[in-house]
């Protein structure tokens, strides 16, 4: 059978409300009913072969609830005169939610409506742009009002969001509901508070004015006569980056690190620092100092390797590459690992040598996925060559 059964009318509404169509109309106030489904109807040729199945369909259609038949009369050459559907329209969007079951749904909806135009006009068209959404935060609009409310009195508020201080609101709600705090409040919030050069859900706190949780900086002091922390010869450190900044160390190199077990063995040497790897040497406090100071990366000799040199390069044209060659890549041989996602890119901050091992490893000319971790690095290798760094 290859007319529309009742069952696919009912589908066709139902993608209506799948797509948010009517819940859009409760926000627009247009009014789509009544509404008149796609109906195909049985060929003369049909109702010759299968008049029968054809009569079936008609009673179908004539017992359905929720809509209205429209007929036609149709002379068929074999079985006269016959009654047919012409098409068949829902009349009232009232009858369309009671025949989906969305009646109460579509009443939750009507009531985020009703109580945002009242508070926040201006977020409707976030409700019309994702209504489905919106339902199934209903249980928490109230308090995405709440915060919504707070923040456009008290625009850039200077203050951690755990210590946003609202009756029946926890302190996480924020942290939890970034995402779609974020496109309200930038809809609810005047053009000045909002840093819009700040984007995604981890620059939250910064868009909006909120502290953010401090830069932490680890750190060794390899120099053992820098008595940075009485009775203690080079100590393994922790800072804040503002705290980090204040501090007057006598040093003229540091040594960038991605593995956590480098950066603890690393030998002692004549006035230099060494950073564990995750440091942002752009952020404020790290940055004056590294712009002043020799920095060398130790780093896995990997495309992705060198793609870290190469950002770093972005911000400090001096850093150099430490054990990155292919003299230290031969030695280590039988340590070769695999690189499972290795860079494509063209990078262009490279040296000459850099950029030919770079090239080498991006276009498996040595093997396949090439990589050598820094740990796999022999200590004795490491000791050799910083003694050609020269003294100290």
């Amino acid at each position: 059978m290859t007319w529309t059964r009742p069952d696919v009318l009912k589908a066709q509404l139902m993608r209506l409300w799948e797509r948010g169509e009517l819940q859009r109309d409760v926000v627009s106030g247009h009014d789509r009913f009544p509404l008149r489904l796609a109906l195909k109807t049985p060929s003369s040729a049909q109702i010759t072969d299968q008049f029968n199945a054809v009569r079936e369909w008609v009673a179908e259609l004539a017992g359905m609830k929720y809509v209205r038949v429209e007929w036609q009369t149709v002379r068929h050459r074999v079985h006269g005169t016959q009654k047919l559907p012409a098409c068949v329209w829902v009349e009232t969007c009232e009858e369309a939610l009671t025949w989906l079951g969305k009646r109460k749904d579509h009443d939750r909806f009507s009531a985020l409506v009703s109580v945002t135009r009242q508070t926040h006009a201006a977020l409707l068209p976030w409700l019309e742009k994702r209504p489905l959404h919106a339902l199934e935060l209903s249980a928490e609009w109230p308090g995405l009002l709440a915060v919504v409310e707070w923040m456009v009195e008290h625009p850039r508020p200077g203050i951690y969001l755990r210590q946003v201080d609202l009756p029946g609101i926890h302190s996480k709600f924020i942290e939890i509901h970034r995402g779609v705090l974020a496109e309200l409040l930038d809809l609810a919030l005047p053009a000045d508070a909002v840093d819009t050069r700040k984007m995604g859900i981890s620059q939250f706190p910064a868009r909006y004015g909120f502290l953010e949780k401090p830069t932490r900086i680890r750190f060794r002091v390899l120099d053992p006569t820098i008595r940075f922390v009485p009775g203690s010869d080079c100590p393994d450190v922790t800072l804040d980056a503002i705290s980090f900044s204040l501090l007057d160390l006598n040093i003229r190199r540091v040594f960038i690190t991605e593995n956590e077990t480098n950066f603890l063995a690393f030998p002692r040497c004549k006035m230099p620092l060494s950073f564990l790897s995750r440091l942002r040497l752009g952020c404020p406090g790290v940055q004056p100092m590294a712009e002043q100071l020799r920095n060398t990366l130790l780093g896995d000799i990997d495309t992705h390797g060198f793609g870290i040199l190469d950002q770093l390069r972005n911000h400090f044209e001096h850093v150099t590459s430490f054990l990155m060659d292919k003299a230290t890549l031969e030695a280590h041989a039988p340590f070769w690992g695999h690189e499972a996602n290795p860079l494509r890119a063209d990078l262009h901050r490279l040296t000459p040598e850099e950029s030919a091992l770079y090239n080498d490893l991006r276009d498996n000319r040595l093997r396949a996925g090439l990589r050598l971790e820094q740990e796999y690095i022999g200590f004795g290798w490491l000791t050799g060559r910083l003694l050609q760094l020269g003294p100290g």
